[in-house]
């Protein structure tokens, strides 16, 4: 099954991801062996922090693999995005060539605080689709807000948010509350898409047949493909997710 990534960290030192171009190849070269012909490269934007390489530079990092990688000939298509640390500039970071909306298309990936919460993240959603914006919101099943109260997922899915699930959660990766919280969220046919959220070269690919097989049992086969592959290819041609 060819696999398509929205979310992970291999810009290196950009962010808490990869941190040499060798190991972004590495990386790279791993997905690809993998499954993944596409991927979205996503660095975290967090306003006022180490973590906010502006969208020029990135753009100058991600050519420098894309160019490696044809030096190696590893035939992987890769993509410009970033993980959005929710604030309420975001309209302004994006008029100012700062951020990256997924492939520049209308997509935007944002994240909200672990623990704690951003009072005002609906309105800043509501105003950013205003616009046009479509959000996915990043690994929901990690908040521990939305641990605490369910009913904030179903708030947001009814106001038209995607959620992106890591695929590590459902083997217990960041705990056992997103673990549950996943499978909640798989029952319940919320997930639109199941991303790597890749950092290291440490990562271990071979817990993904694990993952797949568990995710198998609260969802077909086709399901499956797609959340991996047919929803992330519709983000990267800007088409509407169903």
């Amino acid at each position: 099954m060819t696999m398509t990534d929205i979310h992970c960290h291999l810009l290196f030192n950009v962010d808490d991801g990869s941190k040499s171009l060798n190991e972004s190849i590495n990386i790279i070269n791993d997905m690809k062996n993998y499954g993944y012909n596409d991927i979205i490269i996503t660095p975290h934007y967090i306003s006022n922090s180490n973590y906010s390489s502006a969208k020029t530079n990135n753009q100058r990092i991600l050519d420098e693999i894309k160019s490696e990688l044809k030096t190696k000939n590893i035939s992987v298509n890769l993509y410009l995005g970033n993980e959005i640390y929710i604030d309420y500039d975001i309209l302004d970071l994006l008029k100012d060539n700062l951020i990256s909306t997924l492939n520049d298309s209308h997509y935007l990936l944002i994240e909200l605080p672990m623990s704690g919460i951003f009072e005002g993240y609906i309105d800043v959603f509501k105003e950013l689709m205003g616009y046009g914006y479509k959000i996915i919101l990043a690994h929901p099943e990690r908040y521990h807000a939305f641990q605490d109260d369910f009913n904030k997922i179903y708030e947001l899915n009814n106001i038209g948010i995607l959620f992106q699930c890591n695929l590590d959660s459902i083997i217990g990766g960041y705990g056992k509350g997103a673990q549950k919280m996943m499978k909640k969220l798989l029952k319940d046919d919320l997930i639109s898409f199941l991303a790597s959220d890749i950092h290291h070269i440490k990562h271990d690919y071979t817990k993904w047949d694990k993952v797949r097989k568990k995710v198998l049992k609260y969802i077909s086969n086709d399901k499956y493909e797609k959340l991996v592959d047919i929803n992330p290819k519709k983000v990267i041609f800007d088409e509407e997710i169903s």
